[in-house]
């Protein structure tokens, strides 16, 4: 397989949370880089083009698209 990131990822495991149209939906965030993260969802979810991903114990908030699925983990890039 080749590595398509532009940089390096790191192992987390943080609770987070998908917000949009007035919805959230609780994640586990698996790993992240500068560019974007891994998560993993408790069930299948349609996402739309466009969300947003916090972990509350980081104060972390970005927006995000959907770059790959996988069953119930979704790879994300975050966008400016």
């Amino acid at each position: 397989m080749i590595e398509k990131r532009t940089a390096q990822r790191h192992r987390v495991f943080k609770g987070g949370t998908i917000t949009f149209e007035n919805n959230g939906i609780a994640c586990t965030v698996r790993n992240m880089s500068a560019g974007g993260a891994a998560i993993d969802l408790d069930a299948p979810v349609t996402l739309p083009q466009s969300f947003t991903l916090s972990i509350r114990c980081d104060h972390f908030v970005r927006n995000c698209r959907t770059v790959w699925r996988s069953d119930k983990r979704v790879g994300l890039a975050f966008v400016q």
